[in-house]
């Protein structure tokens, strides 16, 4: 009798798990630990339904890489049983090394480090409980296969990673902005030359895909209060740092022992519950910034934040630093954890490094950014950026 399970999706409905072994990564505690990992960190504070975890993002990945091969398949695209295995297994564990709160704590809670590399490691640990099973799910992952278009699937700018937290992001958050046609985007697909393609008829699915990414990043993954409210648990950390707070575990080891290794499996350990109680914690630190941004977190009483076209103007800035000291009678260097400016910054298309490639009927091929009457040209290119300053209200 063949194995298959089946995952019930608000998404995109049933999810078929129809490999052994793939079941048994997902059934793995390295993998577990995501449904303990918020997928859009604090957005919850600005958007209450997005509450959903990376392991609902990488599960809605694995459907959609599941339907992309198919799709390559029935147009005569060569892949062998143990690609298409290999390609699923990698587009699962492509998120599996996010730490607590995912981007928001990047580079803070492990300095070093890029998740994509922690997900390597996982990845290469795996390998060895698996037996050596991953090879070549690990050989995809990192780019490292012949068949480019595999790794395309799993990274790039029309990678099933961009369509499944599109979809996902804006049903949960209920930004219809963020809608796209992601089936017919799949059905669009194929490959020629061997890289990852869309025929001439996907043109204006792509070009509201990429839309769509433009418009999500500015209303809902940069909102001023969600940058805010980031902006604020990364204090917390480095504020915890400075003041050696103390919290039980292995987050304590990356608070005030930092530059140590800590394992794979202490790494696996760790989770969005472990901040949530050092926040709780700290809350009633005697240190007081530490405490008013912890409470801030706790309470959604966050610092007022406001965009701008150009930088801050520094006599704002003073302005407000100056009615920050005097209201809780602390210095200006105090006064400098709530009291700051910043900038985020988003691009539309990247027309560096990677490209979405047209092939036309003709058998000729063009970037997105070519075709005739191109939405997405040169004129989106480079950063979108925005300046900001939060300070306490």
């Amino acid at each position: 009798m063949s194995f298959r399970k089946i995952i019930n999706d608000p998404v995109y409905g049933f999810i078929t798990i129809d490999d052994e072994l793939i079941y048994q990564v997902i059934a793995h505690p390295y993998y577990q630990r995501l449904r303990r990992i918020n997928q859009m960190a604090m957005a919850y504070l600005v958007y209450p339904g997005a509450v959903h975890t990376r392991l609902h993002h990488s599960l809605g990945a694995y459907h959609l890489m599941s339907s992309a091969l198919n799709e390559l398949k029935n147009k005569g695209t060569e892949i062998t049983a143990a690609e298409d295995q290999a390609a699923k297994i990698a587009i699962l564990l492509h998120d599996v090394g996010h730490g607590p709160f995912s981007h928001a704590l990047e580079h803070v809670l492990i300095e070093s480090m890029h998740h994509e590399e922690i997900s390597l490691k996982i990845m290469q640990e795996l390998n060895e409980q698996f037996n050596g099973k991953l090879q070549l799910a690990i050989d995809i992952f990192t780019g490292n296969y012949s068949k480019k278009y595999l790794h395309q699937l799993i990274s790039g700018q029309l990678d099933v990673d961009r369509m499944d937290y599109l979809t996902r992001d804006s049903f949960f958050s209920g930004v219809n902005e963020g809608v796209i046609g992601y089936d017919r985007i799949l059905k669009m697909l194929t490959v020629h030359n061997g890289e990852l393609m869309v025929e001439e008829k996907g043109i204006y699915s792509i070009e509201k895909f990429l839309v769509a990414r433009r418009l999500m990043y500015w209303q809902v993954y940069l909102h001023k209060t969600v940058n805010c409210a980031e902006q604020m648990l990364q204090r917390i950390i480095k504020r915890a740092r400075l003041v050696k707070a103390i919290v039980p575990g292995v987050l304590n080891k990356l608070i005030n022992e930092p530059g140590t290794k800590i394992t794979i499996e202490e790494f696996c350990a760790l989770d969005d519950y472990d901040l949530h109680c050092a926040i709780k914690t700290w809350s009633t630190h005697k240190d007081k910034i530490l405490s008013i941004l912890c409470k801030g977190i706790i309470n959604r009483q966050l610092l007022k934040t406001k965009y701008f076209g150009e930088p801050v103007d520094k006599n704002l800035l003073e302005e407000k630093t100056k009615e920050v000291c005097a209201k809780l009678n602390i210095t200006e260097e105090e006064a400098g954890w709530l009291v700051f400016t910043g900038q985020a910054a988003s691009s539309t298309y990247n027309f560096d490094n990677e490209h979405i490639y047209i092939l036309f009927k003709d058998g000729s091929v063009k970037d997105i950014s070519e075709v005739d009457n191109a939405l997405i040209n040169q004129n989106l290119k480079g950063k979108v950026k925005k300046y900001y300053i939060c300070y306490l209200r």
